[in-house]
């Protein structure tokens, strides 16, 4: 029978499998798999998010058994369990987006439940779409074991250096009559190729980044082809990483502290990544303990340039990236210019400085990555908002290509499917300043991407003279003059749920201003006429996000004090 002081990293499993009074959890162990051998070694929990819903996640049971055999040949005992994962990219512009940001809270509560319920030791999570990188994280937060996320790695590019946003500003292109259904349907054939997250700087790829920034993934996880050996090797090593971190009682904790996420953020922006890492990395932190806001990226954003010519502004798909090397040589960069802090712990048991030590540059005749003498941005290109529309907030991806001020009327609609309905049939002109509400993370519930209506603006040519403006979030594929999670939200009662076609609106991404040419005396009155609307669900995931979630400016957890 297993006795827990044979291992002290065992001080979870022992209490599930040790003992006379226990031979009930071993019998059914045995029967998945387990050996006498097995009660006496620290168990891995291995999350996979594995599934066909879509092609970032589904090659990710093959890479969940590369972690096990790295865990089991480390000396400990791997156990595969699952989570769920959605797609942004399938569900963009229908109601079934409404559930990608709470499957964020679902993939966290799910590890957080299965790792507590059967007592693991230590944990590895791979995460391939948007949603399920931040929600391994704050699972593995809040169990605070031993743990190293593992990426599942990027797609290669499709035919013509296409990815998923060619296919959606196809899609605009044809509904302004500029692209016929055949070279549609040409594109929509090929753009996909295989297995992995979307191809540019999205989502996907942004948050894989600031996670092995915030040193809780191995050195070049976030930088690797999802069908590649060095991805497989990369689980491999994460498993047995898992044992070493037992070994010297490193937790989650000791890596994920604020100096970290202020180095998660300066690659962020580096990288000219996506604006959801603002909302992610603020729900991560306040998941370990950590205090982070939006100003926060604004006084970084002061001092980080934009170096990285990738897409969705730029021109490179993460694939040619990893090809030059990843992110590992741009980090050495930021390092020794002092832009990041080298004392902090990774996952290897040393700091981000050892483990860049040694890190090659980039080839010389590289065009990716920018030198520090000639950024692409000087400042940061995730804006913070404030002013009478945003009194708690907004967020904003100005790259400076479309420019740092825009004024025009208001174009405002009571949803996404509305506003996409009218960017089409040619509703929406040149000069407006499209605004879309009641998509926040209560008021949609669930805080949508915006990524078709930005898309459709894009492929009908507008891009440069059409801004937008939501309570909703940003695909990291939007690019254009947009700005997005205004707090507080319209469902709320926030300013976006007074505004008017025709009233006069301002961006200015100088001064970080998202205001309306409208007298405090004005709003007040069309205050005191606003109703909040009925909730638009009443059962479900769907209400009970609703009534838990909070502020897009604080995350928008569900699990907040």
């Amino acid at each position: 029978m297993s006795d827990s002081k044979d291992d002290p990293r065992r001080r979870h499993s022992a209490k599930v499998v040790d003992g006379p009074g226990k031979s009930a959890s071993r019998a059914m162990l045995r029967a998945v798999g387990f050996t006498d051998e097995d009660f006496h070694k620290p168990q891995v929990g291995i999350a996979s998010t594995w599934s066909q819903v879509t092609p970032c996640n589904s090659h990710i049971g093959e890479l969940a058994d590369k972690a096990c055999e790295g865990a089991d040949a480390a000396g400990g005992k791997g156990v595969i369990f699952n989570t769920i994962t959605i797609s942004d990219g399938i569900a963009n512009g229908t109601e079934g987006m409404k559930y990608s940001l709470v499957s964020r809270e679902v993939i966290a509560d799910s590890i957080e439940t299965v790792a507590a319920c059967e007592g693991f030791d230590g944990l590895v999570t791979l995460g391939g779409c948007d949603k399920n990188m931040p929600g391994c994280l704050m699972g593995m937060a809040r169990l605070n074991r031993p743990s190293v996320f593992v990426y599942g790695g990027t797609i290669m590019p499709g035919k013509g250096h296409t990815d998923i946003v060619s296919v959606f500003e196809a899609m605009g292109a044809h509904s302004r009559g500029d692209m016929d259904l055949i070279e549609l349907k040409q594109i929509e054939e090929t753009a996909i190729p295989g297995p992995g997250s979307c191809g540019g700087m999205y989502t996907a790829n942004t948050m894989a980044s600031a996670i092995e920034a915030l040193g809780m993934s191995l050195p070049g996880s976030s930088a690797q082809n999802a069908v590649s050996e060095e991805k497989r090797e990369d689980c491999v090593r994460a498993g047995a990483a898992v044992l070493k971190l037992l070994e010297q009682d490193i937790k989650p904790s000791d890596i994920m502290t604020r100096a970290a996420f202020e180095n998660a953020i300066t690659v962020v922006i580096a990288l000219g990544g996506s604006t959801n890492a603002v909302l992610h990395l603020i729900a991560m932190a306040r998941t370990v303990g950590v205090a982070l806001s939006l100003d926060d990226f604004t006084e970084i954003g002061k001092r980080v340039p934009v170096l990285a010519d990738l897409r969705p502004s730029g021109h490179y798909m993460m694939s040619e990236l990893v090809a030059i090397g990843g992110i590992q040589p741009l980090m050495k960069i930021l390092l020794e210019a002092g832009l990041l802090q080298g004392d902090c712990l990774t996952v290897t048991g040393r700091t981000l400085a050892e483990n860049l030590a040694d890190v090659a540059p980039y080839p010389l005749d590289q065009s990716i990555i920018a030198p520090l003498s000639e950024p692409l941005k000087a400042e940061s290109h995730l804006r913070i908002l404030y002013g009478n529309l945003a009194p708690d907030g907004a967020v904003a991806k100005i790259t400076g290509k479309e420019g740092t001020h825009f004024s025009g009327p208001a174009r405002v609609f009571g949803s996404e499917e509305e506003a996409q309905q009218r960017i089409n049939d040619g509703t929406v002109v040149s000069g407006d300043v499209v605004v879309i509400r009641y998509e926040g993370p209560r008021g949609g519930p669930g805080m949508r991407e915006m990524l078709t209506p930005t898309s459709a603006i894009m492929g009908r040519g507008l891009g440069n003279e059409v801004a937008l403006i939501t309570d909703g979030r940003f695909s990291g594929g939007s690019h254009g003059f947009v700005v997005g999670h205004v707090t507080p939200e319209a469902f709320d009662g926030g300013p976006l749920a007074l505004l008017e076609d025709g009233d006069l609106i301002t961006i200015d991404a100088q001064d970080n201003t998202l205001v309306v040419d409208l007298s405090d005396a004005e709003l007040a009155r069309r205050r005191a006429n606003w109703k909040q609307p009925a909730p638009r669900y009443t059962r479900g995931v769907l209400a009970k996000y609703a009534r838990l979630v909070g502020s897009a400016s604080e995350g928008a957890l569900t699990d907040q004090d």
